[in-house]
């Protein structure tokens, strides 16, 4: 990776939106408003993988980027980090331009198959209005048959030679990053991120901070925890995450190192679902949501609207019996 491009990458924020960004000369990020995608594979080879889908409607840009790249050649797969609908929300229209094969962590696959819903995203963790509106998001499984295989269970990464994948469960049962030694590179999903995802604000200006994984979404923070020491005890020199601008060197490798001190300050919600106790899944999607907290909100809306309407009418009944006394 040039020094320019390094220089260009570690600018903390851009209030224009970005479309693509090099994490390094063969791995070239591209975002799809609200999350990022990864076309693997050096310029002009045929030999490329796609990593993960983005939100719907995504696919002719999907296809614009690799004929840039990559000339006619379709991909050698698809990767998936996890299942999530930002991240493979355009696949079924890229299976219809190109019919490859799909690859996920086992613990994935249910969601992937049709067979298992997500449990359900969490609003009460705070952090902005991303968070707020999270129980518009979808969560329901994708059915990507018979595309979509089990990664190898060697940790090696399909037509991704040097490469091998992580599991790295907390933000989703299956989810997994992707690292390569050699060059010390990691596509860490939603693992951590380097972005507030929970705030608008921070999401639109691309403001560059690292995180933990999207709080709404992440249904096993004691897992999520240790996700983040494994990724940090990789030592990576280049890093490009689900959401936010890539990040390198001493940087990087500094600012997961307080995000791995300082977890409960920086990642963990103050309250939520999935604080206390984590969702429970396995081969055959989930086994366990907890309970939903307690929200007084709506009790204390209700309790308002009593107490108004009560005044109103003693205000109006005391009107009228003064105008019967006068």
């Amino acid at each position: 990776m040039t020094t320019e491009m390094m220089n260009a990458a570690d600018q903390d924020y851009s209030l224009a939106p970005r479309q693509t960004a090099d994490v390094t000369d063969d791995v070239r990020l591209v975002e799809t408003v609200l999350v990022n995608l990864y076309l693997v594979g050096a310029p002009g080879t045929s030999d490329w993988v796609l990593v993960d889908a983005g939100i719907p409607g995504f696919a002719g840009r999907i296809a614009r980027e690799a004929r840039e790249r990559f000339g006619d050649a379709p991909p050698k797969c698809v990767v998936l980090t996890h299942g999530h609908f930002d991240h493979v929300g355009s696949l079924s229209a890229v299976l219809e331009m190109w019919d490859v094969p799909v690859y996920a962590h086992p613990l994935e696959l249910p969601y992937l198959k049709g067979l298992s819903d997500y449990p359900p995203p969490d609003p009460t963790v705070g952090g902005g209005v991303m968070a707020r509106t999270a129980p518009l998001f979808p969560r329901h499984a994708y059915d990507f048959r018979p595309n979509v295989l089990p990664l190898p269970g060697d940790n090696s990464v399909p037509f991704m030679p040097g490469w091998q994948w992580v599991h790295t469960p907390g933000h989703s049962p299956g989810h997994v990053s992707l690292f390569r030694e050699s060059d010390r590179t990691l596509i860490a999903g939603d693992a951590f991120t380097t972005q507030k995802q929970e705030s608008f604000v921070a999401v639109m200006t691309n403001y560059r901070e690292i995180h933990g994984p999207p709080k709404y979404f992440t249904i096993d923070w004691d897992l999520a925890e240790e996700s983040v020491w494994m990724l940090r005890n990789l030592r990576p020199e280049h890093a490009g995450t689900g959401h936010g601008l890539p990040m390198h060197g001493a940087k990087l490798r500094d600012s997961l190192e307080r995000l791995c001190r300082d977890f409960y300050r920086i990642a963990l919600p103050k309250s939520g679902r999935y604080v206390r106790e984590p969702a429970r899944a396995d081969e055959t999607g989930v086994t366990y949501v907890p309970p939903k907290p307690f929200n007084p909100l709506p009790w204390l809306l209700t309790g308002l609207t009593v107490a108004t309407a009560a005044y109103g009418a003693h205000r109006y009944l005391g009107k009228e019996k003064d105008w019967l006394d006068d």
